[in-house]
């Protein structure tokens, strides 16, 4: 492996949200932090270098974007995923939480509702209640230890005449699903069907493990191309999510125009510098760090899969088909508060508890396996010495 990730890289006395809120969030200092979803790796040394070279300019005006910025992308989803997008097709944001919550204003008033499948990323409660729209949950469908979408009811939701969007997250945060193709098909045959437009957040696209493969939503009709957007960044994939730089594939260009009204409306239509520097350099240059990280996270995985079906197996876990983040089912401790005080106080390891994803995620835990193997063999052993005698 031509990159080091196992080197520990000390975190905790800079801007990282994932270290410094420790406190504030399990009440000590020393737990070991695996609850958002940041990797604690370095990102390319590429967009290292790249970031330095652009630092010591010493000149940071507003930046201007053009078509250098938006070829190394496209190359990317085309090499990576399979797809040929169009430059026109693309519109720029900083956050795709962010862009999600620009669709949500551009197609739907407040009132209107709008459909998720639960237990799901929990921004998208807030950027959906925040701006008056209604929640519709879907909730997937935990069966034979795997989630599955319930199509029966999305189509009674979608049928609801004041349903008028479906975040689908794929691959699926928090329960590491990647859709299969026929599962997309039956979905996008649904929103064609309704008229409901679909908004894809493909963020962790870049992060699934063979033989499972990521289908980006716009391939699976021509007809879904002129009702859905789908949502990327090079966050995840690269570790770069403090850097603020995503992009938005729209092929159908009514929805693009009145996508871009709303950008206007809310003049934020500039990106940070840094952002557009480490963007271009990751997708030109990320390839093969990218290739070593999968690997290095598919052995955090198996590990993790391993000690739990080993040495706790009353923690119940899947491996996930993408993402880093993996989702222990603790219920067979009690309830999830008890579980969390044993987590915090015993183990000091700060998960993510599963019904901040939803009510259907009570008694989860979110765990973030991009960390050094050392952090996490530590992390494993000390919740095993924390449940074993229970």
């Amino acid at each position: 492996m031509k990159y080091d990730f196992d080197e520990i890289v000390d975190r905790r006395n800079t801007e990282s949200a994932k270290w410094k809120a420790i406190k504030k969030l399990y009440g000590r200092d020393d737990i070991i932090p695996m609850w958002v979803a940041d990797m604690d790796f370095k990102s390319p040394p590429e967009v290292i270098e790249v970031l330095k070279k652009r630092a010591e300019h010493g000149i940071f005006g507003y930046p201007m974007l053009d078509d250098d910025y938006f070829y190394p992308f496209i190359n990317w989803i085309e090499i990576k995923h399979g797809c040929k997008i169009k430059k026109e097709w693309i519109v720029t944001t900083d956050g795709v939480v962010d862009a999600l919550k620009i669709a949500i204003l551009a197609y739907s008033k407040p009132g209107d509702n709008v459909v998720i499948q639960t237990p799901v990323y929990y921004p998208f409660y807030n950027i959906i209640n925040s701006n008056g729209r209604m929640i519709l949950k879907n909730s997937l469908k935990f069966e034979n230890k795997s989630y599955r979408m319930d199509f029966d009811d999305l189509e009674k939701k979608f049928s609801l005449k004041r349903t008028k969007l479906f975040i689908l997250c794929n691959p699926h945060n928090p329960v590491g699903r990647v859709w299969k193709r026929e599962e997309l098909e039956k979905l996008v045959q649904l929103c064609i069907k309704y008229n409901v437009i679909l908004l894809s957040d493909e963020i962790h696209s870049d992060l699934v493990f063979s033989p499972n493969k990521h289908i980006p939503i716009f391939s699976i009709s021509e007809d879904i191309k002129d009702t859905s957007l789908t949502f990327y960044a090079p966050s995840k994939t690269f570790n770069l999510a403090g850097l603020k730089a995503s992009f938005v594939v729209i092929p159908n260009e009514r929805l693009r125009t009145e996508y871009k009204n709303v950008i206007e409306s809310l003049a934020s239509e500039s990106l940070n510098i840094f952002g557009m520097v480490a963007a271009k350099v990751a997708y030109e240059q990320g390839k093969n760090w990218l290739d070593d990280l999968l690997n290095y996270l598919k052995g955090n995985i198996d590990y993790v899969y391993d000690f739990f079906n080993k040495k706790l197996p009353n923690v119940k876990l899947q491996k996930p088909e993408g993402t880093y983040l993996m989702w222990l089912d603790f219920r067979a401790y009690g309830d999830e508060q008890k579980v969390k005080e044993i987590l915090v106080n015993n183990a000091k390891v700060g998960l993510e508890e599963g019904s901040i994803f939803g009510e259907e995620g009570n008694g989860f835990f979110r765990m973030n396996i991009g960390c050094p193997i050392s952090i996490l063999q530590k992390a494993c052993n000390s919740i095993y010495d924390a449940f074993k005698d229970l």
